[in-house]
């Protein structure tokens, strides 16, 4: 039987009960309806992995009595980085989804020419704070230990300027080079452009900063499919997925 995990970024092993965060209760008690007794595991988001089993529930709180702790070695050998042209609604979330699904280290949601989500008058911080549920669920999910840093909104320009990784892509459908023909390596910056794409100069402007165009043969994706199948292709060949 398949154990439900919840993310609990204050998780403390020092004492033997722990009171879960409102949104795991929320989850565990009044969406999951699990009961007193019924096993869970915990992660800290860094790493840290227990077993536990609910010892109290209530209406308002639930605690937990921690158990064994656990040995989680899920993580993807590759570090990448995905600088994510900001798309609108559920495009967005999914990208964010499978990226985590799929072994992303950290994501940076980047404003670009063609970006159509409003961001301004505390709406930046809303949608933050949306895309970073939506990862936790994913970690969650895919049985992650290790929750993948979310950075603030950023435009081109600085994502450009500040990124350092050796092997930084663009996904461009005129480029010439395909991802087979890349050298193998460990550190990887992806950008990929939101709905409609990155503009010309965008791409010009990147390649100008040292990122490699790099295309996907005859079709053209969206940027959601795009994020998902560059992810993939990568760690088929130098990550774990192969």
């Amino acid at each position: 039987m398949r154990i439900t995990r919840f993310y609990c970024p204050e998780l403390n092993t020092e004492n033997e009960l722990f009171t879960l965060p409102d949104a795991a209760h929320r989850h565990a008690v009044q969406v999951l309806r699990l009961k007193q007794g019924d096993v869970l595991r915990l992660f800290d988001g860094r790493g840290l992995e227990v077993e536990a089993s609910l010892e109290h529930v209530s209406k308002r709180e639930s605690s937990v009595r921690l158990g064994e702790r656990l040995e989680v070695s899920n993580e993807s050998p590759l570090d990448i980085t995905l600088l994510q042209g900001i798309s609108r609604g559920e495009r967005m979330d999914y990208a964010l989804q499978k990226a985590v699904e799929l072994g992303v280290n950290k994501v940076i949601p980047v404003v670009t020419e063609r970006c159509n989500v409003q961001l301004s008058g505390g709406r930046s911080d809303k949608r933050l704070a949306h895309w970073q549920g939506v990862m936790v669920s994913a970690c969650e999910q895919s049985g992650r230990s290790v929750l993948p840093e979310l950075t603030q909104i950023q435009s081109l320009e600085d994502v450009l300027s500040n990124n350092k990784v050796i092997c930084q892509l663009v996904l461009d459908p005129l480029a010439d080079t395909g991802f087979m023909s890349l050298e193998k390596h460990k550190d990887i910056a992806l950008l990929i452009g939101p709905e409609g794409g990155l503009s010309e100069q965008e791409i010009e402007q990147a390649k100008g900063a040292g990122f490699q165009a790099v295309r996907f043969g005859p079709r053209i994706l969206r940027t959601e499919t795009a994020t998902v199948a560059a992810l993939a292709v990568v760690q088929t060949m130098w990550g774990d997925l192969g």
